[in-house]
């Protein structure tokens, strides 16, 4: 078995960044350190990750998270900010977040220890979807609407063509569910920007073929079966 594999399979991180781990040398097998992505590691081989022993864990674990606004999708934050996984301390095992959620935004959040479960819903050529629940301010017009759906020229790239629902209107503010299967930093807030539009509030409904459903924030649960095995046909 390739060595970031392993390493994925052990929770240590999804696979991509595993590898980040092995050409940094973080990373020994038997003793050497190891920097080359095609090494193999066999049953018996000791593998630990800055001195950490690497084994797999046997158990894989599937959670389901509504991630409230004020909280990042990381390990640990230098200023000091909540994380998503201070809920999950007490977990029997280290949960990684499936993606991010920018700090001023709420929703659906997947969290696992099955690092190729991880690189699975991350890869591009995956393409995705991911649907948000998006209020901005303002009468957002047809033209502005036909514009997202079509692509936004962000970063000097356009973006993929997006599914774009108005699902209520106020005179002041627009209610939108939004899909994109991209993942660019803070991509469904500067899209609206692009055409004028300040977003007020982003929450994340559905990743893939899993929904969020009645679950408040703060609050989470283990997938089902069912979910479980839509995820696999992906």
């Amino acid at each position: 078995m390739r060595l970031q594999k392993y390493l994925a399979g052990c929770g240590a991180a999804s696979r991509r960044k595993c590898e980040e781990f092995i050409t940094a040398g973080r990373v020994t097998v038997n003793g050497a350190v190891v920097t080359e992505l095609g090494t193999q590691v066999e049953e018996g081989d000791a593998v630990t990750l800055d001195g950490k022993p690497m084994l797999p864990e046997e158990k894989k674990y599937y959670i389901l998270y509504h991630k409230p606004m004020g909280e990042v999708c990381t390990a640990s934050d230098p200023q000091g900010r909540a994380t998503v996984l201070d809920r999950f301390r007490d977990f029997p095992v280290r949960l990684f977040p499936v993606g991010r959620l920018d700090f001023d935004s709420e929703g659906l959040l997947l969290l696992t220890n099955d690092g190729e479960m991880m690189q699975r819903m991350l890869h591009p050529s995956r393409e995705v979807d991911k649907t948000y629940l998006a209020r901005v301010d303002g009468d957002v017009s047809l033209e502005a609407i036909r514009r997202l759906r079509a692509g936004i020229l962000l970063d000097e790239r356009m973006t993929a063509p997006a599914d774009v629902r108005v699902i209520r209107r106020t005179g002041v503010e627009t209610v939108a569910l939004v899909t994109i299967h991209e993942g660019r930093n803070r991509q469904v807030r500067r899209m609206f920007d692009a055409v004028g539009h300040t977003v007020l509030l982003l929450r994340r409904v559905k990743f893939g073929p899993l929904e969020m459903g009645e679950l408040k924030r703060g609050q989470w649960r283990e997938l089902t079966e069912e979910e479980l095995a839509r995820l696999r046909a992906l």
